[in-house]
C-alpha cells in the first residue's frame, strides 16, 4: 500500500532520544537534555517587534512563491555585504527552513541512481533526503585527527562517473568544524572540469570562536560559485527555528526556475508574517545581539571542551563553531545507540548516538543550555563513564 519512496525513510536518532527522554521526565526522573539543535535563546525584540507590526498592518494574504521582493533584496545584499556573494534577488528562493529548501533541490537534481557525496559525520536528514529523492548516498568516513574535514585526496577517490553533487556543512553538526578557505581551494581543485554540484550548508555561520573564519563555499572562485547552491537560514544564528525561515541561492537560474516551480506546486510561499520579521536579521538590525548569543557560546563550548576531556577513557575535538561537541567513546563503547540509552536511563542526561550522524563510536552534546548545567551533566556523565571502565 505505502510507496516504495517513503519506506526509504528512517526515524531519527534525535527524535527517538528526545521522546525517551520526555516519557523519562514525565515518569518523574530528573532528565537533563543535551539532544536539542536549538538556541535557548528569545528571539531578538526588534524581529518579533517587525512581526506584530505586519500582524497590525494586515500584512497576512499570499506573497509571491520564492518570497517578498523586499525580502529577497534584503537576503541578497546580506549575502554581498558579508559573504562576497553577487547573487541577484531573482537568483534566490525563500522556504520553510533549510530542510524545505535542500528538498527543493535534491528533488530538481537528483535521478534514480545520482551518488551524492556525503562526509560523515553528516547532519541526518542528508542521506535520508537523497534515498527518498532517488539518489544513493556516497559516505566519506572521517575522524578526529583530520578534524572531521574531508581531504582533497578522499574527495577524489569518491568521485565516480555518476556523482551529481557533493554535500558541504561550515560549520558543522554535529562536529563543529569550519573549513577554512585554503581547505576549500583545495577541495575546488579536485572539483574543476567536473559537473559536480556542491550543495553548502551555511546555516551555523554566525557561530564561530576564537580565530576561526567563516568563508562561503561559493566565494572561493568563480567556478565554485557557478557549481555552488548556498543554503543558510535564521534558524540558529538569530535563534528564529519556529518562524521556519531558510533560503537558497544560486547562480543557475534554470535551477532556481524549476524549484520555484516546485514549491509553487507544494507548500507555495512561506508565511508573510515571518517574511516581515526576517528583514531586520538580513539588514544587520540585531547584529548585536547575534554577537551576544555567539560570545556565549563560545564561552560554553570552551569550558564544555576542557571538562568532557578531562574524563577518563573518552576525549572531544576542539569546536570551531555551531553549538556541538562531537565526544568520541570509542575507547569505552564501540556501540552508541545503546552507550545513549544506558547513559540516559542510569543518568537522566540525553545526548544522541553518533551513528545517527554516520559516525560510530561518537555521541553529540548539545550545549545550547545554560552553564550550570553542562555542568552537571558531564558530572554525570564522568561518573556513568568511570563507573564503565572501574
Amino acid at each position: 500500500m505505502l510507496s516504495k519512496r517513503i519506506q526509504t525513510l528512517s526515524p531519527s536518532l534525535t527524535i527517538a532520544i528526545t521522546t525517551m527522554a520526555r516519557e523519562l521526565k514525565e515518569e518523574g526522573k530528573d532528565i537533563l537534555s543535551f539532544s536539542a539543535g536549538e538556541p535557548d535563546f528569545g528571539t531578538p525584540l526588534l524581529i518579533k517587534e517587525a512581526a506584530i507590526k505586519a500582524i497590525k498592518a494586515g500584512f497576512t494574504q499570499y506573497t509571491a512563491v520564492p518570497g517578498t521582493p523586499e525580502l529577497l533584496e534584503a537576503i541578497s545584499e546580506k549575502l554581498k555585504r558579508e559573504n562576497n556573494l553577487n547573487y541577484k534577488p531573482s537568483q534566490i528562493i525563500v522556504s520553510n527552513g533549510a530542510k524545505h529548501s535542500l528538498f527543493n533541490l535534491f528533488q530538481a537534481l537528483i535521478d534514480d541512481g545520482d551518488e551524492v557525496i556525503i562526509p560523515a559525520p553528516y547532519w541526518v536528514t542528508y542521506p535520508e533526503l537523497v534515498k527518498y529523492s532517488g539518489g544513493t548516498p556516497v559516505v566519506i568516513n572521517t575522524d578526529d585527527m583530520t578534524n572531521f574535514k574531508i581531504t582533497p585526496q578522499q574527495l577524489h577517490r569518491a568521485i565516480t562517473p555518476r556523482t551529481k553533487m557533493l554535500i558541504l556543512t561550515t560549520p558543522s553538526n554535529p562536529s563543529g568544524s569550519v573549513y577554512s578557505r585554503e581547505e576549500l581551494k583545495a577541495l575546488a581543485e579536485v572539483l574543476k572540469g567536473t559537473n559536480i554540484i556542491i550543495a553548502s550548508d551555511e546555516m551555523y555561520e554566525k557561530l564561530v570562536f576564537g580565530t576561526t573564519e567563516f568563508v562561503a563555499t561559493a566565494s572561493i572562485s568563480p567556478d565554485m560559485f557557478q557549481r555552488t547552491v548556498t543554503i543558510n537560514g535564521l534558524s540558529k544564528s538569530v535563534a528564529m527555528t519556529g518562524w521556519r525561515i531558510g533560503y537558497l541561492a544560486s547562480a543557475n537560474d534554470e535551477l532556481i526556475s524549476v524549484m520555484n516551480k516546485l514549491q509553487s506546486q507544494s507548500t507555495s510561499n512561506i508565511n508573510s508574517i515571518t517574511q516581515k520579521a526576517a528583514i531586520p536579521a538580513f539588514n544587520g538590525d540585531v547584529d548585536e545581539e547575534i554577537e551576544s548569543m555567539r560570545r556565549a557560546f563560545e564561552g560554553r563550548a570552551l569550558e564544555a571542551y576542557e571538562l568532557m576531556n578531562d574524563i577518563a577513557g573518552i576525549s572531544v575535538v576542539k569546536p570551531q563553531g555551531a553549538f556541538y561537541l562531537f565526544v568520541n567513546i570509542k575507547d569505552v563503547s564501540n556501540n552508541s545507540i545503546e552507550f545513549c540509552k544506558d547513559l540516559l536511563r542510569e543518568t537522566g542526561v540525553a545526548v544522541v548516538p553518533g551513528i545517527g550522524f554516520g559516525s560510530e563510536g561518537y555521541f553529540r552534546f548539545s550545549y545550547a543550555t545554560d552553564m550550570v548545567t553542562i555542568r552537571e551533566g558531564i558530572r554525570r556523565i564522568k561518573k556513568f563513564v568511570d563507573s564503565i571502565r572501574s
